[in-house]
């Protein structure tokens, strides 16, 4: 038997369903724009940042803002001579879960395709001054078997070496978590020790 990863919320849908939908929508409607970081400095440009060895710290919060996780990570990024990129991540959890995940960012009018094995809708990374967007949908293990949710993918370059990286995660347009992690890269590929 499959269980309902949100149970409550059908039967809210129906008791409130107007307010709740008129509610979801103006939601939608809201939210930063990339164009309004154009001209932030630094200027963030993915195949310059993603390049050689990163690292990243960050928490998983749940759907009331509680951190119910804390991750480090390694990255390996490099390009190749058709401008295709590649970030191969290894995720480390405090509970002893480790998830390995690889990007492949292709080359699409001035923005990227981005696709990896557990995205199951492909995102397009798109970029403006000191700000990254990418909204995609993720495959993540629920209970005994797996859930899609939207990731909506939020990178802000601070200094030429540290971005900052915020993700809400959305199931049926309703939020449900929020990732939020900093990503450190490294001189002379060296990598801290944990």
């Amino acid at each position: 038997m499959q269980t309902q990863p949100f149970p409550g919320l059908f039967r809210s849908l129906r008791s409130g369903g107007l307010i709740l939908l008129t509610t979801l929508m103006l939601a939608g409607c809201a939210g930063p724009n990339l164009e309004d970081y154009q001209g932030q400095a630094p200027e963030l440009v993915p195949s310059e940042f993603f390049r050689g060895e990163l690292s990243a710290r960050g928490v998983v919060k749940d759907y009331a803002g509680q951190v119910i996780r804390t991750f480090d990570a390694d990255i390996v990024a490099s390009w190749d001579e058709n401008g295709v990129g590649t970030l191969d991540e290894v995720f480390r959890f405090n509970d002893g879960e480790v998830q390995t995940r690889i990007w492949t960012l292709t080359p699409d009018n001035g923005s990227y395709h981005a696709s990896a094995g557990d995205v199951v809708e492909a995102g397009t990374m798109r970029w403006q001054g000191n700000a990254i967007h990418m909204n995609y949908v993720l495959r993540v293990a629920y209970g005994d078997g797996t859930i899609d949710v939207r990731m909506d993918d939020w990178m802000y370059l601070v200094t030429p070496d540290t971005l900052i990286n915020q993700t809400t995660m959305s199931k049926w347009g309703v939020d449900v978590g929020e990732v939020v992690l900093v990503i450190q890269k490294h001189e002379s590929g060296a990598v801290p020790q944990n």
